[in-house]
C-alpha cells in the first residue's frame, strides 16, 4: 500500500493586494477600451499572468519608446521614475498608473528624506525594477546597498544626516541585519514610520516559515524574476528545508520526492493560485494526499482602481 503524502499548504499565499489591483486594471482597461492596451515591463513578476494578459490583447514592452504615441500605457505594479514619467508625458501617452500603493509610500519616502538633506540608503536588488523607480526620485541624493558588506564599504557626505529605505520584497531578517549594520556606523540614522518591506510579503515568509519547520521538501511555485518567490525559497533553505521555486507543475522534478513525506507548498504574492492547486493534483499522481491549511495571518487589505480603470 502506498503511504500517504501530507501537503502543508501555507497561508497566506499566492495573490496579495497590490498584485490584484494591477492585473484588474489591465483586464479593465482591456473590457473597457480594447486591445491593444500597452504595459511598461511586466504587470507582476509571473510568466503566467504575462502570457494569460498577452493573449488578451496586452502588449508587454521594455521601454516607452515601443509604444506608439498617444496609446495607452500601464506602469507595473512596480514602480517607474520621474524620468519615465516626464518621457510618457513628452510623448502624449494614456498612462494609467497601476504602481503598488506600497511602492508609491516607499517613493514619497525618498522624496521627503532627500528633500530634508539626508543622505538615503536604500536597500534593494541592484536591476529591479522597483529599485530603480525608487532611486530615480532622488538619484543624487540615494545610494543602494545590498549587504552588510556594502554597509561596511559605504561612504557618506554627514554621517549625522542618514535615513534608511527598503525594497517592498526583501527577506525579513536579512534586511534587519542590514539595517543593524547602518545604525551601528550611524547611530543618527532614521527610517521609515512604518516598515516598507510590504505586509503581504512578510505574511508569506511567516506562514512559510510555519510548515517549512515540519515538512521534508518545500516548493515554492513562482517566477524566477519575482523577488518576493526567490525569498521564500530562501527562506526555506536558512531553516534547513531543501526548497525549489518552480513556475508551474512541469518544473517539478519526481526526484525531489524520494523519500518525502511531508511537503510544504506556497506561492509568491505574484502567481495565480491556480497553481497551487495544478501541484497537489500533480502529487495526486504517485499516491494518496493529505492537505492541511497552516494559516498564520487574515489578509483583507484591497486597494481601489484608479478611476480609468472604474
Amino acid at each position: 500500500m502506498t503511504t500517504e503524502r501530507t501537503v502543508l499548504l501555507a497561508s497566506p499565499r499566492s495573490f496579495c493586494a497590490g498584485v490584484d489591483r494591477a492585473i484588474e486594471i489591465v483586464e479593465q482597461l482591456l473590457a473597457r477600451r480594447g486591445g491593444p492596451i500597452y504595459v511598461r515591463k511586466q504587470i507582476v513578476h509571473n510568466t503566467h499572468v504575462v502570457a494569460d494578459l498577452s493573449g488578451r490583447g496586452a502588449v508587454f514592452v521594455d521601454e516607452l519608446g515601443e509604444v506608439p504615441a498617444g496609446a495607452t500605457v500601464v506602469f507595473s505594479a512596480h514602480g517607474v521614475s520621474p524620468a519615465v514619467r516626464a518621457e510618457a508625458a513628452g510623448r502624449g501617452l494614456d498612462v494609467v498608473d497601476a504602481t503598488c500603493p506600497l511602492v508609491t509610500k516607499v517613493h514619497s519616502e525618498a522624496r521627503r528624506f532627500a528633500a530634508r538633506g539626508d543622505t538615503v540608503v536604500f536597500i534593494g536588488h541592484a536591476g529591479h525594477e522597483e529599485v530603480e523607480g525608487t532611486l530615480g526620485e532622488a538619484p543624487e541624493r540615494m545610494v543602494l546597498v545590498e549587504t552588510v558588506e556594502d554597509v561596511a564599504a559605504l561612504e557618506v557626505e554627514d554621517p549625522s544626516r542618514v535615513s534608511y529605505l527598503t525594497q517592498t520584497t526583501l527577506a525579513v531578517d536579512e534586511t534587519t541585519a542590514v539595517v543593524d549594520a547602518l545604525r551601528a556606523r550611524f547611530p543618527a540614522l532614521r527610517g521609515p514610520g512604518s516598515d516598507d518591506i510590504c505586509y503581504a510579503t512578510t505574511n508569506r515568509q511567516r506562514s512559510l516559515a510555519a510548515v517549512a519547520d515540519e515538512a521534508d521538501l518545500v516548493l515554492v511555485v513562482g517566477s524566477a524574476n519575482s523577488s518576493n518567490s526567490v525569498r521564500l525559497v530562501e527562506v526555506a533553505r536558512r531553516m534547513g528545508t531543501p526548497a525549489y521555486l518552480v513556475d508551474d507543475v512541469s518544473g517539478i522534478s519526481e526526484k525531489w520526492l524520494a523519500g518525502v513525506r511531508v511537503v510544504g507548498l506556497t506561492a509568491g504574492a505574484s502567481a495565480p493560485p491556480q497553481l497551487v492547486d495544478d501541484v497537489v493534483h500533480w502529487l495526486r499522481r504517485f499516491g494518496p494526499v493529505r492537505v492541511e491549511e497552516r494559516e498564520t495571518a487574515r489578509e483583507t487589505i484591497t486597494f481601489g482602481l484608479p478611476s480609468a480603470a472604474r
